[in-house]
């Protein structure tokens, strides 16, 4: 990513979809960025998005190649998260979104973990490890809640 983006300093929505970049970086100087998208490159890792934690609420970062999600925890105002089709295998690594106390909507379908689970089961046990989600890959969680009760 170009570090020329750091004059960008009021710029609050940022689009780098679809740009092949491989690693997260050049952000420092956008205080005021809420929302940026990276879909469609070859991201590995949040590596680089703390330097706009104070401020950033969504992320968009479906399609790319995250395994793991060392550094979420990092954005404290995160209050959307798409990451669909990523690389995300076990609950251990789902469960740093409880890193993030501001999450309330969250797109996960795509990732290898939403396949070990019981068919019909994931958006319950997604659920149910992320309290305080409000809306589940497009569904509003409380379908889930009463479902199981």
């Amino acid at each position: 990513m170009d570090n020329n983006l750091s004059q960008l300093v009021k710029c609050e929505k940022l689009s780098l979809s679809t740009n092949m970049i491989e690693k997260i970086s050049g952000l420092s100087g956008l205080k005021n960025l809420k929302i940026i998208s990276l879909g469609r490159n070859y991201i590995k890792s949040f590596s680089g998005l703390e330097a706009v934690s104070d401020t950033l609420e969504q992320l968009w970062i479906s399609y790319n190649l995250i395994d793991k999600m060392k550094g979420i925890g990092a954005l404290k105002k995160l209050k959307v998260l798409y990451m669909t089709n990523n690389l995300i295998k076990d609950w251990g690594e789902y469960i740093k979104l409880q890193e993030c106390p501001e999450l309330r909507e969250l797109a996960f379908v795509g990732n290898p973990l939403c396949e070990t689970v019981e068919e019909g089961m994931w958006r319950s046990e997604a659920a149910r490890r992320l309290p305080q989600l409000e809306k589940l890959d497009g569904e509003p969680v409380i379908s889930e809640i009463t479902a199981t009760l």
